[in-house]
């Protein structure tokens, strides 16, 4: 037994007189092998592991995006009055248990009926927990993800049709109030599709559907990743591009491109096109102004200019 053999050796006296075991005893578990050697990155005195644990960090500071593609929830009995007046898509009415029933709210009763819109009744504390504590008024309303078409599959609709493609493409436009008119106007004009890119523009959101008016079930909205792009890709199947532009080349009523396959960019009322679209577009052209005004909002600029190209195709 390691520690009691009587060997030479085999204990060693310390000064303190306790015996110490040999390499068979208290020392055995420090000859065991120790297995494979880690990797760089999981050895935290490492170099590589620093540069993974800095990484790591700078991701979860960035902000989270935003995921859009669920449905919306729309509160306060005015809003929820405002979207069923207006025939927007509702998936259905979140109402508080005892809610006093005033004129709004009998309204809304009303409307759901005749929409055949599911009516579900909830305590008044879960409902504050499914808005996050907002003002709801005892009402809210759960929209549906909006659809977006593909951005190609418009021309394909012009062709079913068969009339010349009338494509409105936004860039820039952040009011969702102002993309919902610009579709109204579309659906009054006989436009075939509104484009719209992916960021940094107004999303058919609750307002969008609201001030449409209804027309965005009447016309297909799509998205894009990349606005230059699908220009490019709509100017090889065939269709000329103009631009509005406060300094463009041309007068809306003296351009000749409107009666054939045709692309209306519309920029913010801000800063108008972006430079690459400008660039990209066949012809800039402006709306003829008796004032000192320097620009229109982005809807009436639509309607306008989409009134202007109906009467050349009339």
């Amino acid at each position: 037994m390691a520690g009691n053999s009587k060997r030479k050796g085999a204990i060693k006296k310390t000064g303190k007189g306790n015996p110490t075991a040999g390499s068979g005893g208290r020392r055995r578990q420090g000859l065991e092998g120790k297995g494979p050697t880690p990797r760089a990155e999981d050895r935290p005195n490492h170099k590589k592991y620093k540069m993974a644990q800095a990484a790591d960090k700078r991701q979860s500071s960035r902000p989270k995006r935003r995921n859009d593609e669920g449905p919306e929830l729309v509160v306060g009995r005015n809003s929820v009055v405002e979207l069923l007046r207006a025939n927007v898509p509702v998936l259905s009415l979140q109402i508080a248990e005892g809610i006093d029933r005033d004129d709004r709210v009998r309204e809304i009763f009303q409307l759901a009926a005749d929409r055949h819109v599911p009516l579900l009744e909830v305590a008044r504390v879960e409902l504050d927990r499914i808005t996050s504590g907002a003002v709801h008024q005892g009402v809210a309303a759960k929209l549906e993800a909006y659809d977006y078409a593909d951005a190609d599959e418009l021309l394909d609709l012009a062709a079913e049709r068969g009339e010349p493609a009338l494509i409105v493409i936004l860039d820039g436009i952040t009011d969702p109030r102002n993309l919902g008119a610009i579709v109204r106007s579309a659906a009054g004009f006989g436009v075939h599709g509104v484009v719209i890119p992916e960021r940094r523009a107004a999303h058919m959101t609750a307002a969008a559907w609201k001030t449409s008016a209804g027309a965005a079930a009447r016309v297909p909205v799509a998205r894009t990743t990349n606005l230059t792009r699908q220009i490019k890709a709509y100017q090889e199947a065939g269709l000329m591009v103009i631009g509005l532009a406060a300094d463009g080349d041309v007068a809306l009523p003296d351009t000749d491109l409107l009666d054939g396959p045709l692309a209306v960019v519309i920029g913010s009322e801000g800063k108008g096109l972006s430079r690459l679209v400008g660039e990209t577009c066949d012809q800039l052209v402006s709306i003829p102004m008796s004032s000192s005004l320097e620009s229109l909002n982005a809807g009436v600029a639509a309607g306008i200019t989409l009134y202007a190209i109906s009467q050349v195709r009339a």
